[in-house]
C-alpha cells in the first residue's frame, strides 16, 4: 500500500530535491546550448582544423556513457588543480554532454537554412558573422526547437546521475527516504510524480514557445 502520510512528510525533502535538478538541468542547458550553438557552427563551416577538434570533441562525449563522465571529472580533475563542488562538477560535466548533441541539433538546422537566402545576405554585402547572426541562426533554432526541447528534458532526468557523486538532487534524497522508512514503493511512486509534474510542465512551456515562434515566423 502506497503510505500518503510518508509522502506528505517527505514532499518538502522531495522538492529541495526537485529545486536542486532544476538548478543543475537550467545550467546545463545553458552551456550545452552555448557550446552547441558554436560547434553547430564550426561543423558547418570551412574551417578544417576546428572541424576536426570539433568532431573528436562529438565522438568521444557521444560515445562513452554520461555517468563515466561525471566520475571523470570528480575524481581525476581534482589530481590537475581543478577542484569543483560535486554540485559544479555534474553542472559542467552534463553541460559538456549536452553540447555534444545539441551541435548537432544545431547543425541539421543549419544546414536546412535555404542557400538562397545565404547568397542573397552576401549580395547585400552582409559579412559573415551578420549573415550567421542575423539569418542563419535564428532560422535554424526554430527549425529545430522540438528536439532543442526534448534535449532539455533529457537533462532534467539526467540530472539524477548527480547522485553518484554524492548531489542532493531529487533521487539522492529519495534514496535517502527510502533508506530510513524501507518504503520503497511510497517513495519511488513520489520521485516519480514530482520527475513527470517538472517534465511535464516544461514540455508544456515549450510548446507555447514553439507556437509562438511560428506565428512570429508565419507573419
Amino acid at each position: 500500500m502506497v503510505d500518503i502520510a510518508l509522502i506528505k512528510t517527505s514532499l518538502p525533502y522531495l522538492l529541495r530535491g526537485a529545486l536542486v535538478s532544476l538548478q543543475i538541468a537550467a545550467l546545463a542547458c545553458s552551456i550545452g546550448l552555448v557550446l552547441g550553438i558554436i560547434i553547430g557552427v564550426i561543423q558547418t563551416g570551412r574551417a578544417r582544423f576546428l572541424y576536426f577538434l570539433a568532431s573528436i570533441y562529438t565522438t568521444i562525449v557521444r560515445g562513452t556513457p554520461m555517468l563515466i563522465q561525471i566520475a571523470f571529472a570528480y575524481f581525476v580533475l581534482p589530481e590537475f588543480g581543478v577542484n569543483l563542488s560535486a554540485f559544479w562538477v555534474s553542472v559542467v560535466a552534463i553541460g559538456l554532454n549536452s553540447g555534444a548533441y545539441v551541435g548537432q541539433i544545431i547543425r541539421s538546422g543549419i544546414a536546412s537554412v535555404s542557400k538562397g537566402q545565404i547568397e542573397a545576405a552576401k549580395v547585400l554585402g552582409l559579412s559573415s558573422w551578420q549573415i550567421t547572426r542575423y539569418i542563419i541562426l535564428p532560422q535554424a533554432i526554430s527549425m529545430v526547437l522540438p528536439a532543442l526541447g526534448n534535449e532539455f528534458i533529457t537533462l532534467i532526468k539526467d540530472s539524477s546521475l548527480a547522485s553518484t557523486i554524492g548531489v542532493m538532487e531529487l533521487s539522492k534524497e529519495a534514496s535517502l527516504i527510502k533508506s530510513r522508512t524501507y518504503d520503497a514503493l511510497s517513495t519511488y511512486i513520489a520521485v516519480t510524480l514530482c520527475y513527470l509534474i517538472m517534465t511535464i510542465s516544461l514540455s508544456f512551456l515549450l510548446n507555447k514557445l514553439e507556437k509562438r515562434m511560428s506565428r512570429h515566423v508565419s507573419h
